[in-house]
């Protein structure tokens, strides 16, 4: 694979045209102003058992209609509902040792959010819209997490990358990986496929409303999305398949993108495995990376990572 000047690759999956925060708060009458932010839409254009998570009900706070199992922090994740029928906007908030995440909270079932800044203090917190941009706080916890391994808020779905209930997206993966053990190899099938088959849906992209999800079946079987969806749909397929896979939003420079970020034992984290050239989108030569002492070589091929700016991992 001839190596690019390090100027070249954006290191990206896509370029996120619209991805920016509105900030709201949360109210009530024994706590502090808890500061939300409404994300906007990214835009631009096998394993026989999997790790699904599950409300265990051994650890959870309830307040208001609202409920937070937190039984499983050690697995990553941690699970919030609010059963009712509720005409309000509800919100997560899952604030880590590091960053601060908001998520929309559908009424119905459990929802699962992920622990991303890995180990550390927890505050999660279930909010209701009252006016404006104010909130009030339903219910609350704070918990120590203590992960079992690196990977699992990696490894399981979650609300953005919803493989556990895309029976359709999981077997796909599973024919696409058969026969192959090696991470990378793995990737290049699975991105091959994906970008080979999804075509950018442009009328989406100028329609999609704050809040939307990925829907990994829908967007299997139309074969069209926006950056979301790509970037969402490959995540699902190699977390289905054991592969630790970050769905990273941040800035390449200034430009906001999203990209997809492996794990091997060779390599450790590869940032920028799949990155857009600046005319098309790229993956790196899995051979890079197929025997532990080519790790170098890869390093430096991404580059050192001074381009990239984290700001949220799902």
């Amino acid at each position: 694979m001839k190596k690019k000047k390090l100027a070249s690759l954006l290191l990206a999956l896509c370029l996120l045209a619209s991805y920016g925060q509105t900030a709201v708060y949360a109210l009530q009458a024994d706590e502090a102003p808890i500061q939300v932010e409404d994300a906007k839409i990214p835009l631009a254009a096998a394993v026989d058992t999997m790790l699904l998570p599950v409300a265990s009900g051994t650890a959870v706070k309830s307040g208001k209609g609202a409920e937070i199992d937190y039984s499983n922090v050690k697995d990553g994740y941690v699970m919030v509902r609010y059963a009712a029928a509720n005409s309000k906007r509800l919100k997560v908030q899952v604030a880590g040792p590091t960053t601060t995440y908001n998520y929309d909270l559908p009424t119905g079932g459990w929802v699962t959010f992920p622990l991303s800044d890995g180990n550390g203090s927890y505050k999660v917190s279930a909010l209701e819209n009252t006016a404006g941009n104010k909130y009030a706080v339903l219910a609350s916890t704070s918990f120590q997490a203590t992960l079992n391994d690196e990977f699992a808020p990696f490894l399981r779905p979650n609300q953005y990358v919803d493989y556990g209930s895309a029976a359709n997206t999981v077997q796909k993966a599973k024919e696409l990986t058969a026969n192959i053990s090696a991470p990378l190899d793995k990737v290049a099938k699975i991105y091959d496929f994906v970008v080979g088959t999804v075509s950018y849906d442009y009328n989406k992209a100028k329609t999609v409303q704050s809040g939307y999800l990925p829907v990994l079946d829908t967007v299997l079987s139309t074969k069209k999305g926006i950056c979301f969806d790509y970037a969402a749909l490959m995540t699902g397929m190699l977390r289905s398949q054991g592969v630790p896979c970050k769905l990273v939003v941040g800035y390449a420079g200034t430009a906001y993108h999203a990209w997809v970020s492996v794990w091997t034992k060779e390599t450790g984290w590869i940032d920028g495995v799949i990155y857009f050239d600046g005319t098309t989108w790229q993956r790196m030569d899995p051979t890079f990376a197929s025997s532990s002492n080519k790790s170098d070589t890869i390093m430096k091929y991404i580059g050192d990572g001074s381009n990239y700016t984290t700001k949220y991992l799902y």
